[in-house]
């Protein structure tokens, strides 16, 4: 490919700014070229507390989810794990390339075929984004595919994705995101989500691994594909199994003992230091990007929009004086052990674009909390205190220092006594469907990206139909995102990203607390872990 086949400016200087931080396991080899699976011996246990939400791409954008996704379906463009440039590049086209502004044109590999025998085309490739958009799921991904206007298949190898701006700089790699798996038509509907159970029976599968067995949130079994035709080559496995625990101290047990090879999301900070100092495990970083954050619902909190006492100025002093309390730092190292750090702006530190907005306009003006701040913020707008508010976090699927993580904004919140702070918590299976349909006024996210360019940090959360839900909109931010995403320019660009989030934190749509590390454990004779800023679990490359 020419050097100009993406033009991805801004984005490329922000991947090179978190690869120069890419980890892995010794003795991983080139993770281009795996060698093919062997016997039993080399097959792979994975323990992880993540949650399967759904195996319908359309259905579901959480890491759970993804995580399996990522071995088992097909992607146009993908990033080759422990690659210095984490620029897409082709793995089941041919080429892929901008034959006009506004049109990105992908080639297929000849003879691609589903695991269940089926052809795979143009066909499928149009099917599986324009079933996205039809069916825009409230806990799918749909909103990444806000640029694209419509897409043409002139003939069975030949896709032309027709977008709404020109010389879109992130287009390439939303192909590699959670809306990108590629899926059988003769499998899937066109307009509703299908269940797990008839996906795994369908077997429209086209990437590294098929599924040999599943239950739900208890185990996935993955067999290699061996007529996976694309960039990331043979796997180095006989096989893994995926095994998923509601308690993260029974993962750590079982990595601690070697009953498991790789403990993955998510382990508690104390876990983790305890665990350096074992002689039968090593503990890898990787590059950070994942961030934690609540999120307002601005119909249902306090003085929202569906609230008997709506007031928007009111229901924004609430915001404000929150962002006034919080305590990033106690809570980055008493209840994380610095393994988090906190987190003032919507883009995290390490890519282009990111600010201290919340350092400079909330609290001591200099990161720390004000009581007296938050005091006269909820005076000025008239608030009556105790002001109450329900807060809503998940105990299992960010991991088990959750609890402590809210209990200490529960503290943080109440201490001067301006808010009473209902906490509750939910599984994450039912919590993604709460929080969608209102049920929480304000409760925990976390987000761990789904490629390395500031853009994933805003698009998701900011745009028109995005992925929270969470009524908050604003049209001049709107229009700012997608200008950010057409302009090739670099500078520009960073311009743009700064009024954004200038806009966005006076609004405080959502709050932004913690930054976090990439961390896995693994048996001291496990080879070709790779955590790198491509944010993606790759099971083919495990080896021992």
């Amino acid at each position: 490919m020419s050097r100009n086949f993406f033009k991805v400016g801004a984005a490329a200087a922000a991947v090179m700014a978190l690869t120069a931080a890419c980890a892995q396991t010794s003795d991983s080899g080139d993770s281009g070229d795996n060698t093919s699976g062997g016997d039993d011996s080399s097959a792979i246990a994975v323990g992880t507390t993540d949650k399967v939400s759904s195996l319908d791409p359309a259905g579901s954008y959480d890491n759970g989810s993804f995580v399996v996704m990522n071995q088992v379906y097909p992607f146009l463009l993908n990033t080759v794990p422990g690659a210095e440039d984490m620029t897409p590049t082709p793995d089941i086209a041919e080429s892929a390339d901008f034959t006009e502004p506004t049109e990105y044109t992908v080639k297929l590999k000849e003879g691609l075929t589903f695991a269940n025998g089926n052809e795979l085309t143009s066909s499928d490739v149009k099917f599986t984004f324009d079933r996205q958009i039809a069916i825009n799921d409230p806990n799918g991904p749909a909103s990444l595919l806000g640029s694209l206007d419509s897409i043409e298949t002139p003939d069975d190898l030949t896709v032309v994705f027709h977008l709404k701006a020109a010389n879109d700089q992130t287009f390439p790699q939303v192909l590699t995101s959670p809306v990108g798996p590629i899926v059988d038509e003769d499998v899937f509907p066109a307009d509703e989500i299908l269940s797990d159970e008839e996906i795994v029976k369908g077997e429209p599968f086209a990437g590294q691994y098929t599924i040999t067995d599943y239950k739900l949130n208890e185990l996935t079994a993955f067999a290699p594909f061996d007529d996976y035709n694309g960039s990331l080559g043979e796997v180095a496995n006989s096989g893994v199994t995926l095994k998923y625990y509601k308690d993260s101290n029974n993962m750590k047990l079982d990595i601690q003992k070697n009953a498991i090879d790789v403990a993955y999301r998510s382990l508690s900070a104390t876990d983790i230091e305890d665990l350096s100092g074992s002689d039968n495990v090593d503990v890898v970083e990787g590059p950070g990007g994942e961030i934690r954050y609540i999120v307002f619902n601005f119909n249902t909190m306090p003085y929202g929009a569906d609230t008997d006492d709506a007031d928007p100025a009111k229901s924004q002093a609430v915001r404000e004086a929150v962002a006034s309390l919080v305590d990033r730092d106690a809570i980055a190292t008493n209840v994380y052990k610095d393994t988090y750090s906190p987190l003032y702006s919507y883009i995290p530190e390490g890519l282009d674009g990111a600010t201290d907005d919340f350092k400079e306009k909330y609290g001591d003006g200099e990161g720390g909390p004000s009581l007296d701040e938050a005091t006269t913020i909820l005076e000025d707008a008239g608030v009556e205190t105790p002001v109450n508010l329900a807060l809503q976090y998940s105990p299992e699927h960010y991991g088990p220092s959750s609890g402590d993580e809210y209990a200490a904004v529960k503290n943080q919140l109440e201490e001067g006594g301006l808010f009473t702070v209902d906490l509750q918590s939910t599984e994450w299976v039912q919590y993604s469907k709460d929080r969608v349909a209102d049920v929480y006024p304000a409760y925990q996210l976390g987000w761990f990206p789904d490629y390395s360019d500031p853009d994933n940090f805003l698009t998701p959360f900011f745009t028109e139909n995005n992925f929270l839900g969470n009524h908050y909109e604003n049209d001049e931010v709107i229009d700012l995102i997608n200008d950010q995403v057409a302009e090739p320019d670099h500078d520009a660009r960073l311009g743009i990203l700064e009024q954004i989030q200038d806009k966005v934190s006076d609004d405080i749509s959502t709050l932004p607390l913690l930054q976090g590390k990439q961390i896995a454990v693994v048996g001291t004779d496990v080879d070709g872990l790779e955590l790198d800023a491509s944010f993606k679990l790759r099971v083919s490359t495990l080896s021992k």
